[in-house]
């Protein structure tokens, strides 16, 4: 049996997910073949230690260099609902979001104490059954699913003073887990991302052609394009609290790193609409900044109250009022106030993602990249 690494962990817990992706990609279009279905995951854990607890730790590290490790999961942990005593045979807390196992183990710890393992017999929705009594008496425990981990980097120990420091360890995760589920709207069968990204600095994008330039140094210089479409790359950040965080988790795991694609709207003012639209209409008029050619195949989505709505724009003529676009109706009746976004059909641009989990919230940025239609 593995050892336990008990220490209590301090905010923020680092997880990196990390993906295989092999990309084909050819003038007018891409294939991508995910080598690594289920994301490896890394963990750094930062732990603020007495004396004594500096010298156990590096002791340990020592001793397990090259073992496994059982990892309370303090990044999945939540907060039981109900006082734990020695003699409980269940443990009541909300596994819904979690990865409990039975037969298998969950960690407990309370007051910023080191873990105590407990052995699981059964995952219920709201308690987890246990195999044998708890052990442990703790008035307001933290619940977490454990894991097995090995030690991928040095530990390091920071001594501030003599009685005082703190220990980071990173592990990589041996337990592969496909969390693989969607809340999110789809259109034409992928997600369309509809939580708007949060503003931490200024927002960089780059929208351009890959294109080589032939010069020969004795004339005007040629521009041959390599790939048919427009390409537009940008960085997200998005944050997530509560329930949000597994909702999150699950999508990322969905999209198997680069492997799948979604929808990203804009959140721009590219198309204002000019006239309230109903139900049936087959039809809108917008004011655009753009040619009506331009817009002829371009998705956009109806940012309603009671849910978006999302269409293709089939055809595209000058009006009286600015363009007119032609789509399918949307069978919902759109007020003038509406806020129409383009969608962008996109991919991460990495296999690595991020992410810090500080307490009840968790965040994360990634690099997006633009896919032919």
């Amino acid at each position: 049996m593995p050892d336990l690494w008990p220490f209590p962990v301090r905010q923020p817990v680092t997880e990196v997910l990390e993906w295989q992706t092999d990309t084909l990609i050819t003038e007018a279009a891409e294939q991508r073949i995910a080598l690594r279905t289920v994301p490896r995951s890394i963990l750094t854990f930062t732990h603020l230690l007495d004396g004594t607890g500096l010298a156990r730790a590096a002791e340990l590290a020592r001793a397990g260099a090259l073992d496994d490790w059982i990892l309370p999961l303090w990044h999945l942990a939540r907060r039981a609902t109900a006082a734990i005593d020695a003699a409980n045979l269940a443990v009541f807390v909300d596994t819904s979001e979690g990865t409990f196992e039975a037969p298998g183990q969950a960690g407990i710890v309370a007051d910023g104490g080191e873990a105590f393992l407990v052995e699981v017999s059964a995952v219920l929705p709201d308690r987890l059954e246990l195999a044998a009594p708890a052990g442990v008496t703790f008035v307001h425990p933290i619940v977490a699913p454990v894991g097995i981990g090995i030690l991928t980097r040095p530990i390091e120990i920071d001594r501030r003073r003599q009685g005082l420091g703190t220990v980071t360890a990173t592990f990589t995760s041996q337990d592969g887990i496909d969390l693989a589920a969607s809340s999110y709207p789809t259109h034409l069968g992928l997600d369309v991302l509809t939580d708007p990204p949060v503003l931490r600095q200024s927002l960089s994008e780059a929208v351009g052609k890959s294109v080589d330039y032939i010069d020969n140094g004795f004339g005007p210089i040629v521009i041959e394009p390599v790939l048919t479409h427009v390409q537009r790359r940008s960085t997200i950040t998005l944050m997530d609290r509560g329930a949000a965080r597994w909702t999150r988790r699950s999508w990322l795991h969905g999209l198997r790193g680069r492997q799948r694609a979604f929808w990203l709207p804009t959140w721009g003012r590219e198309l204002v609409l000019q006239a309230a639209v109903t139900s049936s209409a087959t039809s809108f008029v917008v004011a655009a900044n753009a040619d009506p050619g331009v817009w002829i195949g371009r998705h956009v989505m109806f940012d309603l109250a009671s849910g978006p709505v999302f269409r293709e724009i089939n055809n595209a003529v000058y009006d009286a009022l600015g363009v007119r676009l032609t789509i399918a109706a949307p069978g919902k009746s759109i007020p003038v106030t509406t806020p129409i976004h383009l969608l962008t059909k996109v991919r991460l641009d990495t296999d690595r993602i991020e992410i810090e989990h500080c307490g009840n919230r968790s965040e994360f940025a990634a690099s997006l990249i633009e896919i032919p239609g």
